[in-house]
């Protein structure tokens, strides 16, 4: 299997602490740069202030999301790169995407495994304006926040304001915004499958051997995906279990792929064996690893009694060297060629100039048709000589004579004609496989020129046995002598 990238998002309700947990020499053991779009913290000092005003204006329920983060995980190759021109790259090329603040930080795991960057970006922008909305009558907000039509909703038996609620009189300004709303890309679910191309594809851009390069991980391919484990992950051994159970699969679906199996018939065993058996499992038990694990299993054993009963038949292999097929037919283009301008000459040009010999008669045209009798003898040498040529354009190439190699041509030709029929056929039989699954390895090629040598050794065959039928018994033919 491809090796595949690793981008994952999370949400963010302490941005402040967050920056300052990635970006900590004392708290990291093994980090390598820093990098800020922005020089200072006030910009997420003030992002911070403001999403949490806003998340208690409207009453929002859970945690208030102050920022997202992406984390991204490296090859080793670059652990071979200045990690500053990395970090720097990788978070540009991020703003530049989506014009938005960012900080970051490169860092190496506790056992130096993972070599990962931190993205943290904002959700909103800085206004070039700060936007200050002004009371046009009394504005009122309760203890938590929250804004209330009238001032009796947050005034007490006594008749005062309780204690906590917050009166904005008429003319006073009641909401100062320094930044946009969210954007919006970020809450599409296809904000984090766009990002994984991206940063993939950056990647890669720096990976100069195509079989390190990562790939994207294609959730409707017939593998199913493994799980990252995180530092300190009180599940770590039930997530390494559960990928094992998850590559064995795996291994076993490539097995079905070179067997024969066609994806969508893999395909539809994960989706109604894994995935939708899953699917009942949590409906009926909740989320049970050890179950999740079985249901894995019985799938793989429904797939390994597929691949023992299917049998690839053999894929037809081609006798013809091709590119000693190719040289014959430029070959033929150009005997062809020239035969077309041979005739010419005899059917067209010919004719014409006969005809007007034939023509020119009279007493005073003598000398007119000397020079017509002239063109039509140069003429008549030129066809001759260009016709002798013929052969010579075949012989250059180990050809004795034209018949020999029109009869080799019609042969590599009839052969590679059913070569393809067969190909047509065997790829109908097994439902258009994957041209790049391993193939069993074709016998050696059979030289066009071996096989002309073969086909000529059986004419003398021929030949000899005829004489030697016809020839007279050895007795009879002394004595004639």
């Amino acid at each position: 299997m491809a090796r595949h990238s690793f981008i994952q998002m999370s949400k963010l309700s302490n941005v402040k602490g967050r920056i300052s947990y990635i970006s900590d020499p004392k708290r990291q053991e093994y980090l390598y740069a820093t990098f800020s779009t922005r020089e200072d913290m006030i910009f997420w000092n003030d992002l911070a202030k403001e999403c949490q005003e806003e998340f208690r204006r409207y009453g929002t329920e859970g945690k208030c999301v102050e920022a997202r983060e992406l984390i991204i995980a490296l090859p080793e190759e670059y652990t071979q790169f200045d990690p500053n021109r990395v970090l720097q790259e990788f978070t540009e090329q991020f703003k530049k995407r989506y014009n938005v603040e960012c900080v970051s930080a490169l860092h190496h795991n506790k056992t130096k495994k993972n070599y990962h960057i931190h993205l943290i970006f904002s959700e909103r922008r800085l206004l070039p304006e700060p936007e200050v909305k002004i009371a046009t009558r009394s504005v009122f907000y309760d203890e938590l926040g929250k804004r209330v039509r009238t001032k009796k909703e947050i005034t007490g038996e006594d008749g005062m304001i309780r204690e906590g609620c917050i009166v904005i009189k008429k003319g006073d300004a009641y909401e100062k915004h320094l930044f946009t709303a969210k954007d919006e890309v970020f809450k599409n679910e296809l904000f984090l499958d766009e990002a994984k191309q991206f940063y993939t594809a950056l990647i890669n851009r720096h990976i100069h051997d195509p079989e390190r390069r990562l790939k994207v991980f294609d959730p409707n391919s017939v593998y199913l995906p493994t799980k990252k484990i995180g530092k300190n992950n009180p599940k770590a051994a039930e997530i390494e279990a559960d990928n094992a159970a998850r590559q064995d699969w795996n291994r076993t679906a490539d097995m079905a792929l070179v067997s024969g199996i066609a994806e969508a018939e893999i395909i539809e065993i994960k989706n109604e064996h894994v995935y939708d058996e899953a699917t009942r499992s949590v409906q009926k038990h909740g989320w049970l690893p050890g179950l999740f694990r079985g249901i894995i299993q019985k799938a793989k054993e429904i797939l390994q009694v597929l691949i023992r009963e299917t049998e690839v038949p053999p894929k037809p292999t081609l006798s013809v060297d091709m590119a000693e097929y190719r040289k014959m037919q430029k070959l033929m283009v150009k005997v062809q060629d020239e035969a077309r301008a041979i005739k010419h000459l005899i059917h067209g040009e010919l004719p014409k100039l006969e005809k007007q010999l034939a023509e020119t008669t009279g007493l005073f045209k003598g000398k007119e048709r000397k020079a017509l009798q002239e063109k039509i003898n140069r003429m008549k040498q030129e066809i001759d000589l260009r016709m002798d040529r013929l052969p010579g354009i075949l012989k250059a190439d180990g050809y004795p004579d034209v018949q020999a190699f029109k009869r080799t041509y019609d042969t590599a030709t009839s052969l590679v004609e059913q070569y393809n029929r067969d190909l047509a056929a065997w790829e109908q039989q097994v439902n258009g496989k994957d041209k790049a699954r391993p193939e069993q390895k074709p016998p050696e090629r059979e030289s066009i020129r071996k096989k002309l040598r073969d086909l000529e050794a059986e004419a003398k065959r021929r030949n000899e046995a005829r004489r030697q039928q016809t020839r007279p018994r050895g007795h009879d033919y002394d004595r004639g002598r």
